[in-house]
């Protein structure tokens, strides 16, 4: 009874949910072509670019993203943890799973109840990187799983390590001795994750986005073969192949599961059983005694069969007694393989070597230094935790939003001299499965800047390092297969042009930019400025003193700078939108002059001129010196020209109109998106700071109070559409204009077009959040329009941030409260989505500027 384990203190600001408890209307998807996979969706266990698994509410192991980029949801029976009571002379025992597998396989094996709303059986909680089950009412013991992986701020080590640890803490609450036994069963799954479809074909979906078949090796386990690991109390199976090659290709590798035996317990073994069978020769002895055959078979598996390996720790607690009992899963998959050819080794291989033959190691490095892992979580979620002006609704979104940088087929490469921690990407979403959309990430990537600045460098690193590059390769644009017109030709990245995005898994990440084609990325008006401001906004909040880091920058910003103005067809100083969605509002048409490009083009001027003088005061060099002279007084020169031109253009005397050429009165949520900017970087105003403070009470007013309160009023009749197509249809009537290719530029990337219109359905929580782009009344100017009545949670909490730094506090929670209790309470967490719309439909899961959620907490604490 000495030194016992406490018993977990779960923080208050979790989110939870009955273990199995469904929901009776969780939102659905808007069109059929994007990915749902359903509300059963967990935190995600794995380090950054390792690959990740997600375990669900429900129990099971269902998500997997092991190869990146690529996504696989579908729960495995045989991964799963299972526990056997006995008290008494009673004993129980139960999968901890609440849904046997539906392919009718171990039929022999128990399942967990799963809660009803009258029943409680125990909750899930998760507050990324750890997550919980506590289990109550079934079991005599208290009995607490946590489960996390060591994602550690301002760590560029463990945070890449493959591995999950589930530290089980029982505790024995009668007056009589109990006896547990904790079972961690695995399906060998060595091979089964890379895409036998090499470079495979890519075709335009129905919304005009590019997408390519994923085709894994699922289920192929021949000549896997478990093999039985001892090391002092240390008790596991390596999960590998019988011949594992010299030189591992993507997917070859091993797995491990491990237990740490406590010293008055005992761990029982079974290293091959059918997890395709009924289940009952792994089953019989531990549902009866907790045992285990100790059976060590290392035959490999056959062609068509399949094997599994189980480990089981049992012991016994006397009254009142706490014992805590470590697992480990670890998987040592160590090449990550784009197009055919295309293959670099993961940032673990750094720590852990590259054969594929390390998963012991880890699953052993995890056992010895879980409870380290354990406080270093702890002590930097502390600070933030403990924070009294913040509530706790916020808390668990804010930590929870960055499962994306797991569970966002994210890849980390080894370290090389060029980039000593290598190079890093997350996807823009699954649906539009390119890397670092940089538009989004203009919103999306303020987690990884505060809490991993060297990885949110290298990303920039990548993008600074495309931009001089071009590629002349004609393709055809999406949009305008959507609208069934005929597509112009576009060359896929023009020299000077900063591109879209770094590339998708099947081509080659970093190095083939702008694979979206939904637009003609070369035409946007926004990414040159949003490469700019993230540059500086990088170089700023992380000391103001990485002049390398600009210097290797600087190239890139002017040559993007001149492309950009290029677009300024009447050389009034600011470039002009071409009529067609040419920026991240890619279904949403801008003419002339617009608020939101044209601020952004401010903005990044100011950010250049800055970055340019910085530079200046700083280098000794005369050619160095001689470019930044001549750039500095062209960006000057093109501010001072346009920014009285902007405010007298666009300014109405109650908010800044979408564009000069329209003649529309709508009101854009994220007009001001330059101006929030240029404050967050200590730059002059790109607008009087009086009109910013009417604009956002507009904007507040109009597109969040008027807008809920006219679909409270049920005015807002929509249609339901079953394609893209149809959607394209029911606007373009409304907008005659819409099915004709513009004349002077076509239109733009990322696909978020997803979106039509079924904005009228059965009963949904309102308030909805704030919409892109609604009439001052908060009414729609078309109402099948797409992108302006959709409500996006990533520009939500950017607009969020935003009323933070004009001094409305109050209204930026109650606006952010309402987009997260859309996302936690409709079954879209840890999938949160780009778009949510007012029929309870959402776009684009799994979607990267979501975690723009750390931008609020940034500006409200004054770290941006």
């Amino acid at each position: 009874m000495q030194n016992q384990p406490s018993f977990p203190n779960l923080p208050s600001c979790t989110w939870q949910r009955p273990i199995g408890l469904g929901w009776e209307r969780p939102y659905t998807v808007r069109y059929p072509s994007n990915l749902d996979d359903g509300p059963w969706h967990g935190m995600p266990l794995g380090g950054f670019g390792a690959g990740c698994i997600g375990r669900s509410h429900r129990g099971d192991f269902n998500l997997w993203h092991v190869d990146g980029g690529e996504h696989i949801f579908q729960s495995v029976g045989a991964c799963q943890f299972s526990v056997f009571e006995q008290s008494n002379g009673h004993t129980q025992a139960y999968a901890l799973a609440t849904e046997a597998p539906p392919d009718g396989s171990l039929q022999h094996w128990q399942w967990y109840p799963a809660a009803t709303a009258d029943q409680p059986t125990g909750t899930y909680h998760a507050l990324y990187p750890r997550s919980w089950f506590v289990y109550e009412q079934v079991l005599q013991a208290k009995l607490v799983c946590e489960q996390f992986s060591p994602i550690i701020a301002h760590n560029y080590q463990e945070s890449s390590y493959p591995v999950a640890v589930f530290v089980w803490t029982a505790q024995n609450p009668t007056n009589q001795p109990l006896t547990l036994s904790i079972m961690l069963s695995w399906q060998n799954m060595t091979g089964w994750f890379t895409n036998t479809a090499k470079s495979p074909e890519v075709q335009v979906r129905d919304d005009g986005s590019p997408v390519y078949e994923y085709e894994p090796r699922w289920g192929d386990s021949t000549g896997n073969c478990n093999r039985l690991v001892q090391s002092g109390r240390e008790l596991g199976l390596v999960l590998g192949h019988s011949r594992p090659p010299e030189n591992p290709a993507e997917g070859d590798g091993q797995w491990a599961i491990a237990a740490a035996v406590p010293p008055q317990g005992t761990g029982f073994y079974h290293t091959r059983w059918n997890p395709a069978g009924d289940g009952a020769e792994l089953w019989q002895t531990f549902a009866q005694m907790g045992t285990l055959p100790n059976r060590a078979d290392d035959t490999p598996a056959a062609a068509g069969e399949q094997v599994a390996g189980a480990i089981a720790v049992k012991v016994t607690l006397q009254p009142g007694e706490t014992l805590e009992i470590p697992f480990a899963l670890s998987w040592d998959l160590p090449i990550m393989e784009f197009a055919e050819g295309i293959t670099y080794p993961k940032r673990y291989t750094d720590f852990f070597g590259a054969r594929g033959r390390a998963a012991w190691a880890i699953a052993h490095t995890a056992l010895t230094h879980y409870a380290q892992w354990q406080t270093a979580i702890q002590t930097w979620q502390r600070p933030m935790l403990q924070r009294q002006d913040l509530p706790d609704w916020f808390k668990m979104a804010l930590f929870n939003e960055l499962y994306d940088l797991t569970g966002g087929g994210t890849v980390w490469s080894a370290a090389t001299p060029a980039d000593p921690v290598g190079q890093f990407a997350v996807l823009e979403c699954l649906d539009y499965r390119w890397y670092e959309s940089l538009d989004v990430r203009l919103y999306g990537s303020f987690g990884l800047l505060l809490l991993f600045p060297d990885l949110e460098k290298a990303v920039m690193r990548a993008f600074a390092r495309a931009i001089p590059a071009s590629d002349d390769r004609p393709r055809i644009i999406g949009y305008y297969h959507t609208l069934g017109v005929e597509s112009p030709q576009a060359v896929r990245k023009a020299a000077g042009a900063t591109p879209h995005d770094l590339g998708a898994p099947n081509e080659h990440v970093w190095e083939k930019t702008n694979y979206t084609s939904y637009q003609d990325c070369n035409l946007w008006k926004d990414l040159a400025c949003d490469f700019v401001l993230q540059v500086y906004r990088d170089f700023v909040f992380t000391g103001s003193t990485d002049s390398q880091f600009l210097q290797d920058s600087w190239g890139a910003i002017a040559q993007t700078l001149h492309y950009l103005k290029c677009f300024d067809y009447n050389f009034d100083g600011i470039p002009e939108n071409g009529g067609a969605p040419d920026q991240t509002f890619d279904d949403w048409k801008l003419n002339g002059i617009s608020a939101y490009c044209g601020g952004l083009w401010l903005a990044a001027l100011e950010a250049a001129i800055a970055i340019g003088r910085y530079l200046a005061e700083n280098t000794s060099d005369i050619r160095l010196l001689t470019t930044l002279s001549r750039d500095i007084g062209d960006f000057q020169f093109w501010l001072e020209q346009s920014q009285w031109l902007y405010h007298e253009t666009l300014w109405n005397g109650q908010y800044y109109r979408i564009d000069s050429n329209s003649g529309s009165d709508v009101v854009m949520a994220d007009q001001l998106c330059g101006q929030f900017y240029a404050r967050m970087l200590k730059l002059p105003d790109i607008v009087p700071y009086d009109c910013a403070k009417t604009a956002v009470h507009t904007v507040y007013d109009a597109c969040f109070v008027k807008f809920n309160d006219y679909l409270r009023s049920g005015a807002l009749q929509a249609q339901q559409f079953t394609s893209v197509q149809e959607a394209r249809a029911a606007e373009a009537n409304d907008s005659p204009e819409a099915a004709a290719p513009p004349a002077a530029a076509p239109p733009a990337p990322e696909p978020e077009q997803d979106s039509a219109a079924p904005l009228s359905s059965p009963p949904i929580q309102l308030p909805l959040g704030a919409a892109n782009g609604v009439r001052p009344d908060g009414s729609p100017e078309n109402p099948n329009s797409t992108h302006p009545l959709e409500v996006w949670t990533g520009i939500n909490f950017g607009l969020a941030a935003f009323m933070v730094q004009m001094g409305l506090r109050e209204e930026a929670m109650t606006l952010t409260q309402a987009v997260v209790q859309q996302i936690y309470d409709n079954g879209l967490q840890f999938r949160t989505p780009e778009a949510i719309t007012p029929a309870g439909t959402f776009r684009a899961s799994h979607y990267l500027r979501a975690m723009a959620i750390w931008a609020i907490y940034g500006v409200w604490t004054g770290q941006l």
